[in-house]
């Protein structure tokens, strides 16, 4: 059983309606997840800690009502708490990219359900930018290390300097910039986590190829 949310988010106060549409949203994945893996099911009975509010950091970091790409959304994280948060501005979109038709059917059920601000495109991350040509700001989390995302975000961040990717990653974080400042040059900030100590957000801009 989830515990109910406050109506504080990592210090974040939110509305009543968005916190109905969030513990409406850990309802549908609960429900969903029994027959689509969308998280490590190990972490389930910690759902609201462990990757709603992980998610919201996201939002914190980066607040406004901006055009997010969310990619390899999977289960929503942080996609879909983005885009909830969003609704609260009454702006903003985020385009959550999932290949995966069972779990691009979550998070359609999910958008609708909470009135969030976002569309689900079940592609390929590599032809996103055909649809989603600009974007604000770039979001991942738990999809791959950090030189293939930035691969994945280079065709909206070397076109748009202007654009930021945000990713979580774990306590192993350091071995991962050092692969990827071989191939990349960019400006990097290190946002320590609120829920888990050695952990952390990677906040990456002005990002281009080392052979550009």
């Amino acid at each position: 059983m989830i515990a109910s949310p406050s109506r504080e988010l990592n210090g974040l106060r939110v509305s009543r309606e968005t916190s109905e549409k969030l513990e409406h949203f850990a309802f549908l994945f609960q429900k969903w997840a029994k027959s689509i893996n969308l998280v490590a099911p190990s972490t389930l009975n910690d759902l609201w800690q462990r990757h709603i509010a992980d998610s919201a950091q996201i939002f914190q970091l980066c607040p406004g009502p901006i055009r997010w790409v969310d990619l390899g959304s999977g289960g929503g994280f942080p996609g879909i708490i983005t885009a909830i948060l969003l609704a609260e501005l009454d702006g903003g979109w985020v385009h959550l990219v999932e290949s995966n038709n069972k779990k691009a059917a979550f998070l359609r059920v999910a958008l609708t359900e909470t009135g969030a601000r976002g569309s689900v495109h079940p592609i390929r991350i590599e032809e996103a930018i055909k649809i989603i040509p600009e974007c604000d700001a770039i979001s991942a989390r738990a999809l791959a290390d950090l030189p293939q995302l930035l691969d994945y975000c280079a065709p909206w961040m070397t076109s748009d300097r202007q654009a930021r990717a945000f990713f979580h990653k774990g306590r192993d974080y350091q071995q991962e910039i050092d692969k990827a400042v071989s191939r990349f040059h960019f400006d990097l900030i290190k946002h320590t986590s609120v829920i888990e100590a050695d952990s952390v957000i990677l906040e990456i801009a002005n990002l281009s190829r080392n052979n550009q």
